[in-house]
């Protein structure tokens, strides 16, 4: 059975220290050259970036542009690919050599399919590697409320470097709205997961590698970062739920996809702008019960007790609390014996050494 074409797409901004890594990654692929194109986008990098990207050429083509966030990137990646089917990564990651093979290989099989995903090892800042694969629950779409509490869950499979698509679905999509400056994955991969069928491989095929210069997933309490990824995380949101009632997606279908990525940004803005304690509670019930609602009753029961003191402080006072108590050594120990925080079942997670 033959494979499809396929394009791979790298965004990448001021990533002079990882570039060559993810290209290199992409050249080393067990896939044939001749199958596939390399195009990458440099969103308006001030540093070596272009200069390092260009010593690969012809075998990899970079476009320019002024810098504008992701969903600009992809923008301007998207029309130009070639491929069949498109798989994108980010400039400061890189892939498991047998990547390509394995998601074309799945594409080709499952014609209904439209998007393919895949496990993530985490590269830790102090140079520890921690898999993620999925357990069950590979295929799914997320059309319907089942598909959709799947999809919920499982979010973290399609993001930018694992997410393969194919190219007439991301045509039917359109434009990124510009203004999602950071998360324009997930504004693909969720329309990609409700309009076709999604395949989550159990395999851990991207490495992901968390810096200081990480957009989403924060070192520290960076105002200005929060800021920006609260306001892409409410767009997205937004923008999603307009897409998807167009589509004719039921309300309640509608509901459950972009609940969580609304809480996640209600969150953010009590964090950083405040509001009513009995938010606070809300919010963080919500996100509890999206991501662990197979949690032990003595766990509901402790987290509804605690969130019982949100009432009592402002929120910013609460989360304030609440980063204090992370840091404390002797809670995490107490915790750890006692009631440890509930696991993913449908998760497996694995640290070794990198």
């Amino acid at each position: 059975m033959a494979r499809s074409f396929v394009s791979v797409l790298i965004d990448t901004y001021n990533h002079e220290r990882f570039i060559e890594q993810a290209i290199v990654s992409v050249l080393e692929q067990d896939f044939p050259a001749a199958e596939r194109e390399i195009i990458v986008v440099d969103d308006g990098s001030t540093d070596r970036t272009p200069e390092i990207v260009k010593k690969f050429e012809p075998r990899v083509r970079l476009l320019r542009k002024e810098n504008g966030g992701q969903a600009s990137a992809f923008n301007k990646g998207i029309p130009e690919c070639n491929g069949e089917i498109i798989a994108f990564l980010d400039g400061d990651d890189w892939w498991a050599s047998n990547k390509l093979m394995q998601v074309a290989q799945a594409m080709t099989a499952e014609p209904s399919v439209g998007i393919v995903g895949h496990g993530i090892v985490n590269v830790q800042r102090d140079g520890r590697h921690r898999a993620e694969v999925l357990r069950e629950g590979f295929h799914f779409q997320a059309n319907t409320i089942d598909g959709a509490l799947l999809f919920r869950r499982r979010g973290a499979f399609l993001g930018t470097s694992r997410m393969t698509i194919r190219a007439h679905l991301l045509r039917r999509i359109g434009p990124v709205p510009a203004e999602i400056e950071i998360q324009a994955d997930e504004y693909l991969f969720t329309l990609a997961t409700v309009l076709a069928a999604a395949w989550i491989l159990p395999e851990a095929l991207t490495y992901y590698r968390l810096h200081e210069g990480n957009s989403f997933q924060l070192a520290s309490h960076d105002q200005q970062k929060l800021r920006h990824k609260q306001q892409s995380l409410a767009i997205v949101a937004v923008r999603l739920s307009q897409e998807l009632e167009k589509y004719g997606i039921a309300p309640q279908v509608r509901r459950t996809v972009v609940e969580y990525t609304e809480a996640s940004a209600n969150q953010l803005r009590l964090v950083l702008d405040g509001g009513w304690p009995w938010e606070t509670a809300k919010t963080e019930w919500k996100i509890y019960e999206i991501l662990h609602p197979d949690a032990r009753f003595t766990h509901r029961v402790f987290k509804f007790v605690s969130l019982l003191g949100a009432l009592l402080v402002t929120p910013k006072r609460f989360y304030a609390m609440q980063r204090a108590i992370a840091r404390s050594a002797f809670y995490g120990r107490v915790r750890a014996r006692w009631l440890p925080a509930p696991e993913m079942t449908h998760i497996q997670k694995d640290w070794h050494a990198g």
